[in-house]
């Protein structure tokens, strides 16, 4: 994988770069939609590259383990081949599903222990066989295995399952050492970044994986419930630690303003549920606010979905009539909206990448705030 920083924004830490693997080039920051199991819910694969335009998406090593299964992934030639997606895939680690199974999983020095959600199935996760079915996946990025502090966390068990969490990445890098890819592409591995809200953690964990010198890495633990500021306070603490020269990715992050904001603070990659998530529940993203569909306000309105939209459904498509879908029930009400919110937030990160090329960001993004967090 190949990363370079193409402009900077002089008023923040934002910066305007460009990413390679063997699956193609894409700028950054770049939003990855969540394909977690093989699909990005209610979106074919064609608007994905064609209207959406999405150059990376996100597969999760958990639930793809689990079904179909790894033999079948194998078999198939891997996730791209399986899915029939030419562009490229990062993975998910699938730490953070098998952490929120809190009830039905064990975690000890070896790995983590857990029970499938789906048939109560017994399995083990560890640094290393996490690798292994990265490898098979077939992803061009893998995720290490590490830890998901719930928030609130106590400091005595965020430091426990940080050396937890160092401990495991060290075992995980020399097996990803040790091994290489199924089919002819390259896969990088990124480290995640832990230690929950307390400073001297972050920066613990962020010096520690910026010594690996691995070739991306990722911020992980934030967006889990605690306020915005101090996710921002968090992310600004790591990312003056972390290799300015190699591509930094925020996970689980977030709404149009939480990226923005995270833009400016220097972070590249971002991935969320949340465009097909609340699509699907009636939310709307638009470059003028956030409409909730299912509000009588919209029950005759024949405008489209967002004027300023620039994929066909935007055009093609009033409120009006988005809004019988999704309280009808009706499965295309699901995938206007997830389109249209996926190509929002894509088309959101490709005008940060211009305003940084031209040094306008900080002060477009402050203006862009205050749309993007009001309520239609």
């Amino acid at each position: 994988m190949k990363f370079k920083i193409l402009h900077r924004d002089p008023h923040s830490k934002a910066r305007a770069g460009e990413i390679t693997t063997d699956h193609g080039t894409f700028n950054t920051p770049v939003f990855m939609p969540v394909g977690t199991a093989g699909t990005v819910k209610g979106v074919h694969q064609r608007e994905l590259s064609q209207d959406i335009k999405a150059p990376v998406i996100l597969g999760n090593t958990y639930h793809l383990y689990l079904r179909p299964g790894i033999e079948t992934l194998r078999a198939a030639g891997g996730l791209h081949k399986f899915i029939n997606w030419n562009g490229s895939i990062l993975t998910d680690s699938g730490g953070y599903q098998v952490f929120s199974l809190s009830a039905n999983r064990k975690l000890k020095e070896e790995g983590a222990f857990f029970s499938s959600h789906i048939d109560g199935s017994k399995h083990t996760f560890t640094p290393e066989n996490i690798v292994d079915t990265q490898r098979i996946i077939g992803a061009d990025i893998m995720m290490a295995l590490d830890e998901c502090t719930p928030f609130p966390c106590d400091y005595g068990y965020a430091k426990d399952s940080l050396a937890l969490t160092h401990r495991w990445l060290e075992r995980g890098i020399n097996h990803y050492r040790e091994t290489e890819g199924l089919y002819g592409h390259h896969q990088s591995y990124f480290p995640i970044v832990q230690g929950s809200t307390y400073k001297d953690l972050r920066i613990e964990s962020a010096e520690k994986i910026a010594s690996f010198e691995m070739e991306g890495n990722a911020i992980g633990g934030l967006s889990v419930g605690e306020p915005a500021e101090e996710m921002y306070a968090m992310t600004d603490v790591v990312t003056n630690i972390l290799p300015a020269d190699k591509p930094r990715y925020l996970m689980g992050v977030g709404t149009p303003v939480n990226i923005l904001e995270s833009i400016a603070l220097g972070v590249d990659m971002f991935d969320c549920v949340m465009p097909t998530r609340n699509g699907r529940n009636g939310m709307l993203f638009t470059w003028d606010g956030i409409i909730n569909i299912k509000n009588l306000r919209w029950k005759d309105d024949f405008s489209p979905l967002d004027p300023k939209g620039k994929t066909y459904v935007d055009q093609q498509y009033s409120r009006a009539y988005l809004r019988h879908l999704i309280i009808s029930n009706e499965i295309l009400g699901a995938q206007i909206a997830s389109i249209h919110n996926l190509a929002f937030y894509l088309e959101l990160v490709r005008e940060a990448f211009e305003k940084i090329r031209t040094g306008e960001f900080a002060a477009w993004k402050n203006s862009m705030i205050k749309n993007l967090a009001t309520r239609l």
